[in-house]
């Protein structure tokens, strides 16, 4: 866990996301939270982590993403230098999925 972000009004963020039930209830509150950039931001790196977990190129993620190298860069720094949260997430969503088929 990082001690960088850790206090209460974080815990309080992170309890209200774990409070929302389905994807509707996830852009209500998402869109009332944060501007339409941020949103767009956060699931701009969702994807360009999802691609560089695939082993995708650069030059790839760039022309389907519209996302810039550095963005990439520091994206792919999380990936191996950081908390695993991008790996846990894409383990769920995976098994999720396997459990619906």
């Amino acid at each position: 866990m990082s001690s960088k972000i850790k206090e209460e009004s974080v815990d309080f963020l992170f309890q209200a996301i774990l409070a929302l039930k389905d994807v509707d209830e996830c852009y209500r509150f998402f869109e009332d939270l944060c501007t339409v950039q941020e949103i767009k931001a956060m699931s701009q790196r969702l994807v360009v982590a999802h691609m560089l977990s695939e082993k995708r190129v650069y030059s790839d993620i760039v022309s389907e993403t519209g996302a810039s190298t550095a963005t990439i860069s520091r994206v792919n720094r999380s990936l191996h230098y950081g908390c695993d949260g991008y790996e846990m997430v894409f383990q769920r969503i995976a098994e999720d999925k396997e459990g619906k088929q």
